[in-house]
């Protein structure tokens, strides 16, 4: 007897995705937010399912995922900001709470909750992983359609 293999599934045809963007550092989170959108585009979700919701800054992106998480019409959310390290603590602290936010997002509405806040050194580390943005759509595509087919199986 051969096993029953849930496979990749990038059609994001009839999903619902949002995409919750801390507008702290929004010269970094603005490109994020367009190429992740433009990537669910490609994969074929409709932009009148794109729910795109800003934030203050990536803080605040756990709260704000978990109400898109428990709309009917969501799917999955996708969580962008970028917390870049300076001279303080706050950074550890911003990024911890973050962190724990969208997860607990994730694990309380049981829906997919992407990470894809970038936590760097400076400036320039963060600029340069603009472009991951279209792999954070991608994942909410997939893990969206593996919890379809995780719920279907019987």
């Amino acid at each position: 007897m051969s096993p029953r293999n849930i496979d990749q599934n990038l059609n994001g045809k009839g999903l619902g995705i949002g995409v919750v963007a801390a507008r702290f550092n929004g010269y970094i989170t603005n490109q994020m937010t367009e190429i992740a959108v433009s990537r669910l585009a490609e994969l074929g979700v409709s932009s009148d399912d794109i729910v795109v919701v800003r934030t203050p800054g990536a803080f605040e992106l756990g709260l704000a995922a978990r109400r898109l998480a428990d709309r009917g019409d969501i799917d999955a959310v996708i969580c962008l900001g970028t917390v870049i390290r300076g001279d303080t603590d706050h950074y550890e602290f911003v990024a911890r709470a973050a962190t724990e936010g969208i997860a607990r997002a994730g694990d309380d509405s049981g829906k997919p909750v992407i990470f894809g806040v970038l936590t760097t050194d400076n400036t320039e580390d963060s600029v340069s992983r603009i472009g991951h943005s279209a792999g954070y759509a991608d994942a909410a595509v997939e893990m969206a359609n593996t919890l379809r087919q995780i719920h279907d199986l019987s």
